[in-house]
Order: C-alpha cells, then structure tokens, then sequence
C-alpha cells in the first residue's frame, strides 16, 4: 500500500521531513493555519478528518496555543487515536526538563517544572494518546536559513556573558533522520539532540571563525536587551542525551556536533 504521511503544522522542520519523503515517493498532506493550493487550513475540518482517515502516518509539530492547550489534541485529538494509522508522532521540546544547572537529562527525567509547562502537559497527552505514539524531544534548531551563520552575516548574533550556561542543539536533517528511522521502531520518546552540548558563545564565535568576522561583543544579559522570550532561553541550563535514540532508533546525527553542522552548511552556500 503506498505510504501517505499528514503532517498538522507544516513549518521549518516538519516542511524538511516533507520534502525527504517526497523524494521517496511519499504523498505528503501538510495542515497549516492558512491555506494554500498546497495545504489544508487547520480550520476546514471536514478535508482534514478526511486526511486523517486515509493517512498511513500523522506528525504534528503544532505547540500549545496562547491559552497553553494544544489545538491538535483539542480539535482532532479523538479522530487521530481512532485512526487507522499505523505511526504516529509528535514533535515536542527538551524545554519541558525545565533549568538542571547544566546537568545531562534523558527521557526519565521529570518533566513540567520549568517555562514550558504547557508544552509539558501536551508531550504528556501525546504520550497518553495511543501506546503507539513517538515523541520526539528538540532541543534548539538549525539548518538552512537558521543558524549562527545567518544570525553572525544579519548583525544579529550575540554573545552573553552567563559563566557555565550550557545547551544542546540539533541539525534540522538530523531530525528527519530520526524521524525516518521511527518508522520501523518502537514507539515511545526520544530526545533528538547531537553529541556536543555547549555554550551558544562557542557557537557564534566558530560562525564568526568560518565567516572571517570579527565576533560580537561579550553583553550582559542587561546590555543584550533580548525579548522575553529569548530571556526566558538564558534561564535555563541543561545537557540533552540523546543515548536512547541511538540504541532503540539504530540513528546517530551525521552533525555530530555544530562544527560539522556549521562547516556542512557553509560548504552548501
């Protein structure tokens, strides 16, 4: 039978899954908010619940609203467990471990203690949703477009002087990677990140090293005048390990590390 993946929330990352499977064959339905000639409006639920009967896999990268609850789950959350579909998965985030001083988190770690408690209480509805659920937890990403190299060429790069701040990262292909290798394994969740948790200023000043650029300046978290939202990023500290994917998915990130990731990206232009 041929394969047909609906994707609920076409953005950045679920639109790279799109085109890896295109290449392969798939058909791919993608749902946003707005509508195109290409994608159904997340509104029109008769031509989703449709999609929804005749989807093989169903991926929703769609996060808690403004009101914290997740709209998938609360529009279509009831067609998707009595689905037909034999994957399911849902991408959520490693935001949900909350602020661990730096310490390494797995997938056992508790979850809901820091700013994203609403993402936390929609990881879990996944999870509780079907027992044939994967859950994939993101740490920061970047690819195409959106990485330390566009930010440090933009002017938009800066570099906060917090002692010890820690972070993971993952390569948008790696993403795909992992989702891909999902497919015949078991369900459950899984952390997505590389191999080499740093500092976001390890980060900006190889971009700098690649571009030729003089790095930005050393700020405090005052200086910076960062949005709330990217405050909110600084209060949080953690290493992501990402050991169960690699021995339940059989993936490993080819961007092993932002070096290789950045390097890669450099090289395709």
């Amino acid at each position: 039978m041929p394969k047909e993946m609906l994707i609920l929330g076409l953005g950045y990352t679920a639109g790279r899954l799109a085109e890896a499977l295109r290449a392969e064959g798939w058909a791919v339905t993608g749902v946003r908010r707005q509508a195109n000639a290409d994608v159904l409006s997340f509104d029109d639920e008769a031509a989703v619940r449709a999609a929804l009967a005749r989807a093989s896999h169903i991926l929703s990268s769609v996060p808690p609203d403004s009101e914290g609850e997740d709209p998938v789950l609360g529009r279509y959350g009831a067609e998707i467990a009595a689905s037909g579909a034999e994957w399911i998965g849902y991408l959520s985030s490693t935001g949900v471990y909350g602020d661990v001083g730096g310490a390494w988190v797995d997938e056992s770690a508790p979850v809901g203690t820091g700013r994203r408690s609403a993402r936390a209480v929609a990881d879990l509805g996944w999870q509780h949703l079907r027992e044939d659920v994967r859950v994939f937890r993101l740490p920061g990403i970047y690819g195409p477009g959106r990485s330390a190299l566009d930010r440090v060429r933009e002017g938009k790069a800066h570099r906060i002087d917090i002692p010890g701040q820690v972070f993971s990262r993952v390569h948008v292909d790696d993403i795909t990677a992992a989702i891909l290798a999902s497919f015949d394994a078991r369900a459950g969740v899984y952390n997505i990140a590389d191999d080499m948790p740093c500092a976001q200023n390890d980060v900006i000043d190889h971009a700098c090293r690649l571009l030729g650029l003089a790095p930005p300046p050393l700020l405090s978290l005052e200086q910076a005048n960062l949005s709330p939202q990217a405050r909110a990023f600084y209060a949080e500290n953690r290493r992501v390990a990402n050991g169960k994917a690699k021995r339940l998915l059989g993936w490993r990130p080819f961007h092993g590390d932002y070096k290789a990731g950045l390097a890669a990206l450099l090289a395709a232009g």
